[in-house]
């Protein structure tokens, strides 16, 4: 997800130029949801060749409301004011959905860190969104390439 990448797919996918302050933060959300999710599974990937199956819940436990929550909470030293603005527009967004395997308090931490991860993502801000996925995972303890991690 370099910046060639968001170009390329500019120019391929003939995507037009969009403000991103006129998204609603579920919005920005719902592409947050599938940025952070991509960059989970490149880096379960990482851990070499595997069963699917084995791919696929540890990947569903670091992009789980609970995983996501942690993860934010452990990063909000570190955001700016604007980016701490952000999370706190996808927190407070009233979805219609309901968290499943959640609590409601960490059902819309994690809406606000998808926000984020949206934002930066739409904003081209790859480099400071591969940041706090890197620094979220290593607080979590969930960085390494260590194949003990994984179910």
């Amino acid at each position: 997800m370099e910046t060639g990448l968001r170009e390329q797919m500019k120019q391929e996918l003939e995507l037009q130029e969009v403000d991103v302050h006129s998204y609603s933060p579920l919005a920005l959300a719902y592409i947050g949801d599938a940025v952070y999710e991509l960059l989970i599974r490149t880096k379960v990937m990482n851990h070499g060749s595997m069963q699917v199956n084995k791919m696929h819940k540890k990947t569903a436990s670091l992009v789980q409301a609970k995983a996501q929550a942690d993860m934010i909470k452990a990063l909000m030293e570190e955001l700016t004011e604007e980016e701490t603005v952000i999370f706190k527009r996808g927190r407070n967004a009233k979805s219609v959905t309901a968290a499943k395997h959640a609590t409601i308090s960490d059902y819309r931490m994690a809406t606000g860190c998808e926000a984020l991860m949206g934002y930066l993502y739409l904003t081209g801000q790859t480099e400071r969104l591969l940041r706090l996925v890197h620094d979220g995972l290593e607080k979590m303890g969930e960085l390494s390439c260590d194949t003990k991690n994984l179910p």
